[in-house]
């Protein structure tokens, strides 16, 4: 618990600190825009402005993920991250087309532009969004939330680059088209990852079964223990990104309650140690149940479910 209470902590500084740096960049790269009469600049601006939204979004998730359980929400509030990772990845994907877009208009239209303005105020943005993504790389490891986050900020970079490079090539040599390339390059990087992401992120939501695990082991798994007649009614999904939940109902001999634990015990290591699983709620039952001897929808005396 500890070592979780010092991770939130730890993501929330830095993504304070990234936000700061973002809005810092925006305006900056604004003001550079105008004055040089750079489209890229406005449009890393923009990019960059959404970052300082994204990094809002997640800041806010990450204190919530902190709020314990409650009556209302006995989970807590886990899967804001999730949700933050969503809207994040989302927004990027929006973006990206985006750019595409702009891409293809200065491919058509180039514009004359102040190329030396252009490249000091792209590596100012630059090394700023290089120690946003330095700031989050360890986090962005182990969070969704943070890793749609770091993907901003690298995506970032690499569109600093390209402003970089392309102010070079427009001030060194008047080459326009080397600024749209670079972006549609970019742009369709950022695009595959943020994909990755929300797929990831949505199948969190609908309470996917991870991809990783398979049922027809986790079954061969739990009937080969002792005891275990067979496991059916099997649920597994994930509650956030860290932590798998698996129930089911394991059918055994007729015995105790008390004669069940060492086998829920065993149940519970085996799943942990081979599969990851953190949470393990099981049904016990035999043949002598009451449930065996329902008909249809009713129970045999006609008694409604």
């Amino acid at each position: 618990m500890s070592h979780h209470h010092t991770h939130t902590e730890t993501a929330s500084w830095r993504l304070f600190l990234t936000m700061i740096l973002n809005f810092i960049i925006t305006v900056t790269e604004i003001i550079g825009g105008i004055l040089s009469g750079s489209l890229s600049l406005v449009s890393d601006a923009l990019h960059n402005f959404s970052d300082g939204i994204a990094i809002i979004i997640s800041y806010i998730a990450v204190r919530l993920n902190k709020r314990p359980i409650t009556e209302q929400y006995t989970f807590g509030l886990k899967r804001a991250e999730i949700l933050a990772a969503i809207i994040n990845s989302s927004t990027l994907i929006i973006i990206s087309f985006f750019l595409l877009k702009e891409a293809y208009e200065r491919l058509m239209h180039p514009s004359p532009v102040s190329g030396l303005l252009m490249m000091i105020v792209a590596l100012i943005g630059l090394a700023a969004n290089v120690g946003g993504t330095v700031l989050l790389h360890r986090g962005a490891q182990s969070s969704m939330n943070l890793r749609s986050v770091y993907l901003h900020l690298l995506s970032d970079a690499a569109s600093s680059v390209a402003v970089v490079l392309g102010g070079a090539a427009i001030y060194f040599y008047n080459i326009y088209w080397l600024d749209p390339v670079l972006t549609v390059l970019i742009s369709l990087y950022i695009l595959k990852e943020s994909l990755h992401i929300t797929k990831e992120a949505v199948q969190v939501i609908m309470m996917a079964s991870p991809s990783e695990i398979s049922i027809k082991e986790l079954e061969r798994a739990i009937e080969s223990i002792p005891g275990v007649k067979n496991v059916h009614h099997i649920h597994l999904w994930r509650l956030d990104e860290h932590h798998i939940h698996f129930e089911a109902h394991v059918d055994v001999d007729d015995m105790p309650v008390s004669a069940t634990q060492n086998i829920l015990q065993i149940i519970q290591h085996k799943l942990n140690e081979t599969f990851g699983i953190s949470h393990v709620t099981i049904q016990f039952e035999t043949d002598l149940c009451p449930e065996k001897e329902l008909v249809g929808e009713n129970y045999q005396d006609g008694t409604e479910l």
